[in-house]
């Protein structure tokens, strides 16, 4: 689980075992470390360092966790895209293939979840502050452009969700708990009233060109539904990933307990996934899209184009995806 501010962890409390790994750009910033003040070429062998520090320093944290008896969460204030965000993309295409990384690892599998809480400088501008805070330095402005970059690194994420500042902070920080329980499977009652909802629209073609979009991410999905003993469990597998790097998920969907639908899913490893596909039911089409995610208006959106070969009824279908609290007019002003 990642997140994209440490005020968040002020006030986290164990549920069962909570282990937080506290982000290395904090470390830098009290170390001393300008980034203006270094060359190109210095700026991009520290950023490198610092992101092969980072991955070494969680994976200490995930191997803890494996070992731990009681269930464990774990939580990266900060992660491993962030470097994207401040390097041109020739320079991370650079630093990435000459380490042997990917995006589709250092993104979709290394984290089950990405959760960007939005600058106060951006929403809540009576409320961003440089002061009592060793490491930030920028201005409103600047830090708006920086959060920005900071979110774009982490768009194409399978679960990747944006906390505004349209609330008071309160209910921002409520907000985020329930992405995170929603996440876990975890009951919230009363407690955390969920808000949001999907909400799903039919596109009509042509698609604008793609310099019409703002910064996106695509993905080749293949979707495959398994067999099933019970008639009300579906069962499915899906592959998702870029340039021949790929991640796998298995998901159960229950009947409807409480009037609520249950999803479990289950991240696989690639010779899992092979197992488990030869389950696939043969009565049901492979679903074969491409999914583009991108972020607009601080609304994070996946538009599906579905592809030959499938379903008649699939043919030029394509679907845009949200989740959001905003109805009628609101809703249709954050569309893109």
């Amino acid at each position: 689980l990642y997140f994209s501010q440490s005020s968040v962890l002020a006030g986290a409390k164990p549920p069962a075992r909570l282990v937080s790994a506290h982000f290395l750009r904090t470390w830098d910033g009290s170390g001393g470390i300008k980034f203006s003040d270094l060359t190109a070429e210095e700026g991009f062998k520290f950023q490198e360092n610092l992101l092969k520090t980072m991955i070494q320093i969680e994976n200490t944290f995930f191997q803890l966790g494996e070992s731990c008896s009681r269930n464990c969460l774990i939580i990266c204030d900060r992660g491993a895209m962030d470097a994207s965000a401040f390097i041109s993309k020739d320079k991370w295409d650079l630093m990435t293939s000459s380490n042997g990384w990917n995006n589709v690892e250092l993104r979709d599998n290394r984290y089950n979840q990405i959760i960007h809480m939005v600058s106060a400088a951006n929403g809540a501008e009576d409320f961003y502050s440089t002061e009592d805070h060793a490491c930030r330095s920028e201005g409103v402005e600047l830090a708006r452009e920086l959060d920005y970059k900071a979110a774009a690194a982490w768009v194409g994420h399978p679960y990747f969700d944006v906390i505004d500042n349209s609330q008071d902070f309160e209910s921002k920080i409520c907000r985020m708990i329930e992405c995170i329980c929603q996440k876990l499977g975890i009951d919230t009652g009363d407690r955390l009233r969920a808000s949001s909802r999907k909400v799903k629209f039919l596109v009509k073609g042509p698609l604008p060109a793609d310099s019409d979009f703002p910064p996106f991410q695509d993905f080749d999905v293949v979707h495959n539904y398994l067999q099933s003993k019970t008639p009300k469990l579906q069962a499915r597998l899906r592959k998702r990933g870029q340039k021949g790097h790929w991640s796998y998920i298995h998901t159960l969907r229950r009947p409807k307990m409480c009037g609520q639908v249950v999803e479990v899913k289950t991240q696989l490893t690639h010779r899992d996934y092979l197992n488990m596909l030869a389950q696939r039911d043969d009565s049901h089409f492979t679903i074969f899209k491409r999914r583009r995610c991108f972020l607009i208006n601080n609304q994070y959106f996946q538009l599906d184009i579905y592809r030959e070969p499938g379903h008649p009824r699939c043919r030029g279908l394509m679907l845009l995806e949200t989740y959001t609290a905003l109805a009628g007019e609101e809703l249709k002003n954050i569309l893109p």
